[in-house]
């Protein structure tokens, strides 16, 4: 069997059909994520255009009747609504998502400056979750029926439990009103980088950063720590575990190489996922902590119908997501050939 091993390697790796393969997969992907796009974007069309009328809120009520039509006719309300559609799918090939009703500008632009603020605080919130998340599930999947265990674990089913909102009503109570420590709303002083402004990179936006970039990790914290737990309690019953015990190597070094080392890819890849999704919803944190990001430019855009920066946002997160998972799955074809494999059978 050893013998066959070189052969074997050889084949893998000079197998004629690897790349086109792998380009066959990419393709595939590619055309079914534009096909996903295509549906989203008429679903959020049609879904967003059949509610209320924006002109009810952007005309005043001492308006005449002429100044009503007009403005139905500039903002193109006038035409029917597959005719509306249309024009907006030219011109989001175009990579124009409407101009906003309420400020003037394109939407995609209006999203785009506050896009930083919102990716900021989900990277803060990604980076609690990884640095609480994976030690504790670790240390509950070492220590599995222990006190340690359950009190971890019934601390992550609080993460679950508890609404974001609320939360964040009690952080700001807590360690705004009644304490004082940190910061109840806004993001404080923020620092040029790269053309954009950061909050990270002095101590008074950090502490604008601590209480929503909390409330917005908690329930990713729980999920990170149950994730963890399973992984290594399953990898602590692998033969390699028992090989590497056998040859007399330190559990630290067993669990810091070998074990976390195999959990880490089912981990990576939910993360992965889980910062879209942050991002996503962050639309609830971002309100209670007044933070300026989309959450908050969405819910603005909807409390004033403006059509083209709720199609534009949704979209925006839509494309995200796609882009994330097909990031996934091309990272899962590149680490299993059977994946692509299977997926070109199917």
């Amino acid at each position: 069997m050893n013998g066959d091993w070189p052969r074997v390697l050889i084949l893998h790796f000079s197998h004629p059909y690897t790349d086109i393969d792998m380009f066959a997969f990419l393709i595939r992907r590619l055309v079914q994520s534009t096909f996903v796009l295509f549906l989203m974007s008429l679903l959020v069309f049609l879904g967003v255009f059949a509610i209320g009328n924006p002109i009810d809120i952007l005309i005043s009520p001492q308006a005449t009747q002429e100044d009503i039509r007009h403005t139905i006719e500039a903002f193109g309300l006038d035409k029917p609504l597959w005719l509306q559609y249309l024009i907006f799918l030219k011109g989001a090939l175009l990579g124009n998502l409407g101009t906003s009703f309420v400020y003037g500008t394109p939407a995609v632009r209006l999203i785009l400056e506050r896009m930083p603020a919102t990716f900021e605080l989900a990277a803060f919130a990604l980076t609690v979750t990884i640095i609480i998340g994976i030690p504790l599930g670790l240390w509950a999947g070492l220590r599995t029926n222990t006190l340690v265990d359950k009190t971890i674990m019934s601390v992550s089913t609080l993460g679950f439990s508890l609404p974001t909102f609320w939360v964040g009503l009690m952080f700001i109570l807590v360690f705004a009103v009644k304490l004082g420590w940190l910061p109840s709303n806004g993001r404080g002083t923020t620092s040029e980088l790269l053309g954009m402004q950061v909050s990270f990179l002095n101590m008074d936006g950090l502490r604008h950063m601590v209480l929503p970039g909390i409330t917005l990790s908690l329930l990713n914290v729980a999920m990170v720590i149950r994730l963890t737990r399973a992984g290594t309690q399953e990898a602590m019953l692998q033969d390699y575990v028992r090989f590497a015990r056998a040859k007399g190597l330190h559990d630290s070094r067993i669990v810091g190489v070998h074990v976390l080392k195999n959990i880490m890819i089912p981990i990576i890849t939910v993360v992965a996922l889980q910062f879209g999704s942050i991002i996503a919803f962050a639309i609830v944190t971002e309100s209670i902590f007044a933070w300026p990001g989309m959450g908050k430019l969405i819910i603005d855009s909807i409390q004033m119908l403006d059509r083209p920066v709720i199609v534009a946002y949704l979209l925006m997160i839509v494309a995200m997501f796609i882009l994330l998972n097909l990031l996934v799955d091309v990272l899962y074809s590149v680490l299993d050939p059977r994946v692509r494999i299977n997926e070109l059978k199917g």
